[in-house]
């Protein structure tokens, strides 16, 4: 159904803690709404993550929202997240404002800037209000973080200054759900309470009978009813918004095919790492993230990813003895691949005279391509078409997001053609004369089955099954939306809705 109203309607999720469940039940929701008919998009004031997409217009937005776009059946825009923070230390991060990188500020500076930043939120907010019947919104944290509620733009602050219905969830599988879920409401003012319509439980295990006496308690004890308990799913899986799932996929065909290892170091500064998801995912892809103190084992891929930091995070790479492992493993013939910031390190040098990542200098990176980097202040955001320069017939779409302009060495060859329309095709990457070293600046290769199956093979995997990650992509969405529809009171939610 279409809404005849000029303005959409809002609903936001706001959680208990991180990680409780917002950003997958707004993909949910946000699909279940689009197959009713609603015209729906997704929404999220604030934003802090290393995980980005890059959008149609050329701006940089959180990765949750790209795939809570595509749940919509919509291509991502930057007023879905028109701010987006991504940490550069334990104190600060580069504030992007309307997908542009704009500034970088300490915690303090930015608490006092949450005034400024509204403004942007509410514009992007409005916009997409003109174009939707219906945008549901997805909070940070959470509302109960009662040294930051001054002047709050990402929970309780959004839901009073647009006047919209908050429904709050918790992760039961955690523990505590209950002391959660009233703790949070009691934190709240009056009318922030009035604003939260129902509570949803997420993750739970086992005899739902047993649970119903807490429910009842908790619906009798604060007059708000619980909206639903949806299960612990197994099979789910939705892209994350910022931490890394060290959990691999298991598939019981992987007992019995022909499998290959590959590896990524956990660089501080790790950004993107949605790239290797539809590694992870692969049915004959072992993955394993390799975090700092952690043995280094053999493999037959090595992959240097993107990083928010790339200069502090190549002399991590050095200090935690990553150069040495990775001379070890090229001379039993294992591949090397960088992605982004790992393309600048697989180069000559790095250099950053205007001090975007600390003191103004120059490092050298391992030295495995002749090219060099030099940092810039304006990124390079854009999605690209591209191919295989080996192998023209297999064509790739995925997007660049770096700070950095590299200067190829042309006596290398690329490993890419980016596809430009209005003037000659672009260089991307390189793949080193023995064709056991790659690099490219493109994020996404992975996620399309040729490419991928062309990577692999490359990487010494000689028999493939059939395996498509968007196909994946989508049977998860649509497994959440289904689960969704069976667990909530849509009812009560569609009510809920019309009286806003």
């Amino acid at each position: 159904m279409q809404n005849n109203k000029k303005q959409a309607v809002t609903l936001m999720i706001q959680g208990t803690t991180s990680d409780a469940g917002k950003s997958v039940l707004v993909a949910g929701l946000c699909r279940l709404f689009y197959r009713q008919g609603y015209r729906v998009a997704p929404f999220k004031p604030q934003n802090m993550a290393l995980n980005s997409a890059v959008t149609l217009d050329g701006g940089e937005i959180g990765r949750a929202q790209a795939v809570q776009a595509q749940a919509c059946n919509l291509e991502p825009h930057t007023d879905m997240n028109p701010i987006l923070l991504k940490p550069n230390s334990d104190t600060g991060a580069q504030v992007i404002i309307h997908g542009k990188a704009m500034t970088q500020m300490d915690a303090t500076s930015y608490h006092a800037y949450k005034k400024t930043a509204m403004s942007y939120v509410l514009q992007s907010h409005q916009r997409l209000c003109q174009q939707y019947d219906l945008i549901i919104v997805e909070g940070a944290g959470s509302p109960a973080e009662i040294n930051l509620r001054e002047n709050d733009i990402a929970n309780m602050g959004f839901a009073e200054a647009v006047d919209c219905p908050v429904l709050l969830v918790s992760d039961i599988d955690k523990g505590g759900v209950f002391a959660h879920l009233y703790g949070t409401l009691k934190l709240l003012s009056s009318s922030e309470q009035q604003r939260i319509k129902g509570y949803i439980i997420n993750k739970f295990r086992g005899d739902i009978s047993l649970l119903e006496p807490g429910n009842q308690w908790l619906e009798e004890t604060t007059q708000t009813p619980v909206l639903g308990v949806l299960p612990y799913l197994h099979n789910l899986y939705i892209e994350a918004e910022d931490a890394i799932s060290y959990q691999a996929h298991f598939n019981n065909d992987k007992l019995s095919t022909e499998t290959i290892k590959i590896i990524v170091p956990v660089l501080p500064r790790i950004a993107n790492h949605t790239d290797f998801d539809a590694l992870r995912l692969h049915p004959q892809v072992e993955l394993c993230f390799i975090r700092e103190g952690q043995a280094i084992p053999p493999a037959d891929l090595i992959i240097i990813p993107g990083s928010k930091s790339v200069r502090p995070d190549l002399q991590w790479l050095k200090e935690n003895a990553w150069d040495i492992a990775i001379k070890k493993h090229l001379r039993y013939g294992g591949k090397l691949m960088g992605i982004c910031g790992g393309l600048q390190i697989l180069g000559n040098k790095i250099h950053d005279p205007l001090g975007l990542e600390g003191t103004p200098g120059s490092s050298n990176g391992l030295g495995y391509f002749n090219y060099e980097t030099t940092l810039e202040a304006e990124k390079k955001l854009k999605q690209v078409q591209a191919c295989f320069q080996s192998h023209p017939d297999i064509h790739i779409t995925g997007y660049e997001i770096h700070a950095g302009s590299t200067q190829y060495d042309n006596k290398e060859s690329a490993l890419l053609l980016i596809q430009n329309p209005l003037h000659q095709d672009e260089m991307d990457g390189a793949i080193s004369a023995d064709e056991q070293i790659i690099s490219t600046y493109l994020h996404g290769i992975f996620d399309h089955p040729q490419a991928c199956n062309h990577l692999l093979s490359w990487a010494g995997l000689t028999t493939q099954q059939q395996y498509d990650y968007r196909e994946f992509q989508e049977q998860g969405i649509n497994l959440l939306a289904d689960t969704l529809e069976e667990n909530l009171d849509i009812s009560a939610i569609t009510k809920l809705l019309k009286k806003n």
